[in-house]
């Protein structure tokens, strides 16, 4: 059978989940991808009143919906990036604290960690639980070297090897918990992260020692703009892959005075080099990408991240999932020229 088809809810967090459920569905999909910010999934109420879960599974199912992972990008940035003023308005009160730099850190490490708790006990509370299922939770992990992107001041590789070993050294706590409840984390390599690109992104693994917890959510669009080869990711990583974000994106457009930086300007705005767009209306050769995950045996759902700054949402989620339930298809189980074998 093809993957199921879910939906990412953390660009839909202004509805409660009660009023974006029935959409959701009535869009097409199978199920969602849960965000924790928003009422939609809240990792202190899972942990700690009673019958949260199963009213959250309980409504879920009432409008024939299932959800295969659940996501805490926002908390999980601020484990190493260098904070600033911007993360306030994207943690919760009590990760954001007094604002302190490393007070913020270590919060939202025990954030992450309780992630990966609530997580346990959010799938073992489905309605069909599989107490051996290995759950898991998508997310950014921030970094104290994206700032030296752009080697100038200099950089050498020992300036960016402090920047791996801080990372290695605030996560593998978090990935350790993720262990014992298991649970795997899966970033989503993106501009900002650990890792961005195919180099990095073996770089991070070196650095948590191949931790068993720690792989990719996948998401082609933040690679094709970047001019990193999107398909060539999944076969590097095909073990690594425990969840696949369908996002679509186009580049070379916009008027010449934008590059692949951005230029300090909004999505959408016209000059742009490249921009999010709705699956299907941009550049990403989502063919490939079915094959390439077929190949690796990536059975898990292919969840819409949808943004396009240039579309309804309600129209571009909808033709999104039907965009995706035309090209998905399962991986042959035999041979398509063994019939002309003959028979002795």
């Amino acid at each position: 059978m093809p993957r199921p088809v879910t939906l990412f809810t953390g660009q839909w967090a202004d509805l409660p989940l009660a009023e974006l459920a029935p959409k959701i569905k009535a869009m097409g999909y199978d199920g969602v991808e849960l965000a924790c910010w928003g009422d939609h999934f809240e990792v202190n109420n899972a942990l700690t009143q009673h019958d949260y879960i199963e009213k959250i599974w309980t409504l879920l199912s009432k409008h024939g919906l299932a959800c295969y992972a659940i996501s805490n990008h926002l908390v999980g940035q601020a484990v190493c990036d260098l904070i600033d003023e911007r993360h306030q308005a994207i943690l919760p009160a009590e990760v954001w604290g007094d604002g302190k730099p490393e007070g913020v850190r270590e919060r939202a490490a025990e954030r992450m960690k309780a992630t990966a708790r609530a997580a346990r006990k959010f799938f073992n509370g489905r309605p069909d639980p599989k107490k051996d299922f290995a759950a898991v939770v998508n997310g950014f992990t921030g970094s104290s070297i994206w700032h030296a992107i752009y080697a100038f001041p200099p950089t050498n590789q020992k300036y960016l090897d402090k920047g791996f070993a801080d990372f290695a050294k605030r996560w593998l706590p978090i990935l350790n918990v993720f262990e014992k409840e298991n649970v795997n984390f899966a970033l989503e390599v993106h501009p900002t992260e650990i890792a961005f690109d195919i180099a990095s992104a073996k770089r991070a693994l070196d650095a948590v020692k191949n931790h068993r917890r720690f792989g990719f959510n996948y998401d082609p669009s933040h690679l094709g703009y970047q001019g990193v080869d999107y398909v060539r990711f999944i076969r590097e990583f095909s073990d690594r892959i425990f969840h696949a974000h369908m996002k679509d994106v186009w580049w070379g457009h916009g008027d010449g005075t934008v590059g692949v930086f951005g230029g300090h300007t909004d999505f959408a705005d016209p000059r742009r080099f490249w921009d999010f767009r709705s699956l299907g209306r941009g550049d990403i050769n989502f063919e490939e990408i079915i094959v390439a995950l077929n190949e690796a045996g990536y059975r898990g759902p292919l969840s819409v991240e949808w943004e396009d700054g240039r579309m309804d949402r309600i129209h571009g989620a909808t033709e999104s999932c039907a965009f995706l339930r035309k090209l998905d298809f399962a991986p042959n189980a035999t041979a398509f020229d063994a019939a002309f074998a003959k028979k002795k």
